[in-house]
This record gives C-alpha cells, sequence and structure tokens, in this order.
C-alpha cells in the first residue's frame, strides 16, 4: 500500500522563561497546524483518521519532551511523534534559564491505495 506525502507544515514554539520543552514543542506544533486550512482528508475522498501524520520536532534536548502530550493535541489522524537534537536554547543575559526555540515539520501522507 504506497504511502504518499501529500503536504508539509512548518512550526515554531518557545518557552520564553520556564525551560519547558514540551511546551514549546506543543506551540511548534500548533503553530504548522494553523498554517493550515486545507482540509486534505475531504480532498482526496477519504476519512479524517485516514491522515498518517509524521511530527518531526526539533529541540537542544529532546529526552525532556513528553510526546504523548504532543500526540495528544490531533484531534483526528494517526499522528507518529519523532523527537530530534535542534530548535534553540537562547541564554538569557541575567543567567536564568535559556529561551527554549521547538521546531516542528509535520508530514501529512495517505494509503493511496483505496480497498473497496
Amino acid at each position: 500500500m504506497p504511502k504518499k506525502r501529500m503536504l508539509v507544515e512548518f512550526g515554531m514554539g518557545t518557552s520564553l522563561r520556564r525551560q519547558d520543552y514540551t511546551e514549546a514543542a506543543c506551540r511548534a506544533v500548533r503553530d504548522a497546524l494553523w498554517h493550515n486550512s486545507i482540509n486534505m482528508a475531504e480532498l482526496f475522498g477519504f476519512p479524517k483518521e485516514a491522515m498518517i501524520l509524521d511530527v518531526e520536532i526539533g529541540v537542544a534536548e529532546p529526552a525532556k519532551v513528553d510526546t504523548a502530550q504532543i500526540t495528544g493535541i490531533f484531534p483526528y489522524g494517526r499522528p507518529s511523534v519523532t523527537v530530534v537534537e535542534g530548535g534553540l536554547d537562547v541564554p538569557r543575559a541575567d543567567g536564568g534559564n535559556p529561551t527554549v526555540i521547538a521546531n516542528a515539520a509535520i508530514s501529512v501522507s495517505f494509503d493511496m491505495e483505496r480497498v473497496a
């Protein structure tokens, strides 16, 4: 069954003071989702649950991201979340927690072979 990528969206999220990698990642995913107003499932005649959502998050400390919280953002589809080293930690002049920046890429795919 051929998986076909149809759309990729990107987003950025931050945690300004708490150094919360999960919150920055969640904000990046929401930002990416808000960029997309196309209902891909309806466009191809698939149910929304058929969307295959490959989510890649980049943060400086990937182990500090709770992927279950990211998965919970999606109201439908089949999300798969991968967290990799990336993003950016910006030091604060006062020596406090750095500002955390997360980047997200969401690929929307479908199994294009229909079963009758």
